[in-house]
């Protein structure tokens, strides 16, 4: 693939693959993004996935067209996109591993020592000369590893933006950009919303044309739309109004007070209401909804004086990623003791800017009319 007179894509898909980092579902698989920067001097940007070193090896020698490669740019180490760092040395021993400090610890950790001959160690800002094209690399930390470094090539105005504006899914998969990046990102970057903005301001002082990610598609057009999201996501922003439901339920009575609220909001003029199963459904895709949506309704049982552990598994998935500037409503239900309102309120303690909507709906059992007039209410106070 092309994606100027000099840079090529090398990199491959994986349609192998059932779960990404061992979690996250990804029935249309996964690009593992490399490139190639054709000059006086040639860099290779990142590796790929240790399945597919051959495949990899192969794209590279087809782009440089018999001439090698002289340096091998790492600006990520997460195994996706370093292991064949030590495959491809065996082929181009004399290139030189471009990285920072922590890059080379990082080396040292998965492969040993002594393998690579030829080192530069870069600095925060620091340029490298390729001939016509003059790369600054541009420290990332914690977006979303210690180490990350993105590069910004000045000549053809392109961002190598490492995990940044990456995605789900192969490049020979056809899908909707926003909804894969949306769960790509909360998933995997979401807690990091501090040190991405940190990027972007950095980002805004460049003249970028592309964005080359290591995941999903090469971005080249409308890139306003996409650098508007991620600072929406990475603000903890609203990206559109609507209400999530999240529930459990053992008996269906606690389903019947969320069929009811949906039916509630919905004839109250609730632009948008998603409803799910948190026991039946994609746990990133609930997460991805409730960041999406700036107001959310936990409905669940009390389960051992605790929540239902689906409902505590999404709880804590929404904390651990810095959930806040959001409002939230609860329906709980008790036989005896109902303990879940308590338990949700104690684990957003620690969360910023959460608003909790009155009424709190209390279920002893099976829906009665004062539930019934409580849900009603609470579809009011969540459109206010």
């Amino acid at each position: 693939m092309k994606i100027t007179n000099d840079i090529k894509y090398v990199g491959v898909n994986d349609h192998q693959i059932d779960l990404f980092e061992g979690m996250y579902d990804v029935p249309n698989g996964m690009a593992y993004n490399s490139y190639v920067i054709l000059d006086d001097k040639i860099a290779v940007m990142d590796s790929v996935d240790q399945n597919f070193g051959k495949q990899w090896l192969a794209n590279i020698a087809k782009a440089c067209n018999g001439k090698k490669p002289d340096y091998l740019i790492v600006q990520h180490m997460e195994p996706d996109h370093s292991a064949n760092i030590a495959t491809f040395l065996q082929v181009y021993p004399d290139a030189t591993v471009v990285g920072n400090a922590k890059t080379f610890s990082m080396i040292k950790n998965y492969f040993g020592e002594g393998f690579v001959k030829n080192t530069l160690t870069v600095a925060d800002n620091q340029t490298l000369s390729l001939g016509k094209h003059n790369l600054t690399f541009v420290f990332a930390p914690m977006v979303h590893w210690p180490e990350v470094m993105v590069t910004y090539d000045a000549t053809d105005k392109v961002l190598f933006s490492a995990d940044g504006f990456g995605k789900f899914g192969a490049l020979d998969v056809d899908e909707d950009w926003a909804c894969e990046a949306r769960r790509y990102y909360f998933g995997i970057v979401g807690k990091y919303g501090m040190q991405v903005q940190a990027l972007l301001k950095k980002a805004s002082a460049l003249d970028i044309a592309t964005i080359c990610p290591l995941h999903g598609p090469v971005l080249s057009e409308n890139l306003g739309y996409y650098i508007n999201l991620y600072n929406i996501w990475s603000s903890y922003g609203v990206e559109r109004d609507g209400v999530v439901i999240a529930y459990t339920s053992v008996y269906g009575h606690t389903k019947q007070a969320v069929e009811l609220l949906a039916d509630e909001l919905k004839k109250q003029g609730c632009a948008k209401v998603v409803v799910t199963d948190l026991a039946r459904s994609d746990m990133a895709e609930n997460v991805e909804d409730a960041f999406k949506y700036g107001k959310l309704v936990l409905a669940t049982t009390t389960y051992n004086m605790d929540i239902f552990p689906f409902m505590r598994r999404f709880v804590e998935n929404l904390t651990e990623r810095n959930y806040q500037n959001r409002t939230i409503g609860i329906i709980e239900n008790g036989s005896w003791a109902p303990n879940a309102a308590r338990v949700i309120k104690t684990m957003f303690e620690k969360s910023k800017n959460i608003t909790f909507v009155e009424p709190t709906v209390t279920i002893t059992s099976a829906l009665s009319d004062k539930n019934r007039a409580d849900i009603a209410m609470l579809a009011t106070e969540l459109l206010k």
